[in-house]
């Protein structure tokens, strides 16, 4: 069974870390790029970072440069997105996602990939 599992969220107060995983099984996740989304209530989802097949090109929004940073383990088949620095702007669900080549392209095309269930993110005090 294809799947994409997404962990390590939760409540965390402003200035915070916190690291998520997404976790791929049924399917090489090394063989794809791996893209990290947000949706926060009432606002439409967004692409926060994502990482090539090789993790040579990283690409980030400028909302998060410099505070998250976006990982890959392919021996585990696994990717990761280490937040730091996290503000309240920053709650939303955090969604994974894998497709062939979608990272740093002008015409992605994620929406043909394999998508998370999401985890939450909270940031509060």
């Amino acid at each position: 069974q294809v799947q994409l599992v997404e962990s390590g969220g939760g409540l965390v107060q402003p200035g915070g870390s916190l690291r998520l995983s997404c976790a791929a099984s049924g399917f090489r996740l090394g063989y794809y790029d791996i893209g990290w989304f947000r949706q926060a209530p009432g606002k439409e989802r967004e692409e926060v970072s994502c990482i090539t097949v090789s993790g040579g090109n990283t690409h980030y929004a400028d909302s998060v440069k410099g505070r998250f940073t976006v990982t890959r383990g392919n021996a585990d088949n696994t990717g990761y997105l280490q937040m730091n620095s996290l503000k309240p702007e920053d709650t939303a669900v955090y969604f994974c996602a894998a497709e062939p080549a979608s990272c740093g392209r002008s015409y992605p095309d994620w929406h043909r990939g394999y998508w998370g269930q999401g985890t939450q993110v909270t940031v509060s005090s």
